[in-house]
């Protein structure tokens, strides 16, 4: 009979955001989702997953993943919206064994991953509000939206197993922190503090996003969920030792 009190083996969670595959990339990120494969239980992308959002870029990153044995969840990115071809993208990817979420969930062995792209609007007392002109009260929304439905998401996580330990992949930032480095007058459109509040309310453990390339790797928010930004540029500026975060939960 199996002890009750031991205690479950760790998920090892890699994750890295805007590795920006692009048409000419054939060969390239085999030997990184090798590795990958060999370090981590599943692997987490946090948007910009192709250049330009073509459709033959997403393809070239459907023969990469053949190379990765393990699950891989993903959010999509601002790049991966570029071209207007998100269907057609969903429906590449749908072939392999990366998984999107968009206001979606999903668990794996002892944890609960949720994630959504996120968008702009601006962080703590600098946040734009809904006031103005419609395109203004545009942008806003979209920011609400999203938010909106990282929440339903983690709901849905918390009527399963009000305990269940819950990650979020994220491609805007939730916190001002992990962008720090970028100029500024840009940090209103790298994230926005909309989406810290569904972190917050329902204790989820850690936030991965990407987006901010000159940005901050750690962070936390106000009430002290831990915050990544694991971009690639990022971790190569980290210094961290090797192409993608390690997490363990």
């Amino acid at each position: 009979m199996q002890d009750e009190n031991i205690e479950p083996k760790k998920l090892r969670i890699a994750a890295v955001g805007d590795i920006h595959v692009s048409e000419q990339d054939t060969g390239k990120w085999v030997d990184f989702f090798r590795q990958v494969s060999e370090e981590a239980d599943v692997l987490l992308l946090c948007g910009d997953l192709t250049d330009t959002g073509r459709e033959s870029e997403a393809e070239v990153l459907a023969g990469e993943l053949r190379a990765c044995s393990i699950p891989v969840l993903a959010v999509l990115g601002n790049h991966d919206y570029d071209h207007d071809q998100v269907k057609k993208l969903r429906k590449v990817f749908a072939q392999t064994n990366l998984q999107l979420l968009d206001g979606d969930f999903t668990v794996i062995e002892h944890v609960g991953f949720a994630g959504v792209k996120g968008y702009g609007g601006g962080f703590d007392r600098y946040m734009l509000g809904m006031f103005g002109e419609q395109l203004n009260k545009d942008f806003v929304q979209e920011a609400v939206t999203e938010a909106l439905k990282l929440d339903a998401a983690l709901s849905q996580l918390d009527s399963q197993q009000t305990d269940m330990k819950k990650i979020v992949l994220l491609h805007y930032a939730p916190i001002q922190a992990t962008v720090e480095g970028e100029p500024e007058a840009i940090h209103a459109f790298l994230g926005c503090s909309r989406l810290e509040e569904p972190l917050n309310r329902r204790n989820v453990l850690a936030t991965f996003h990407g987006h901010a390339h000159a940005g901050t790797l750690e962070g936390k928010t106000s009430t002290g969920v831990k915050v990544y930004n694991v971009s690639m540029p990022v971790l190569q500026k980290s210094g961290y030792e090797k192409p993608f975060f390690l997490y363990e939960v």
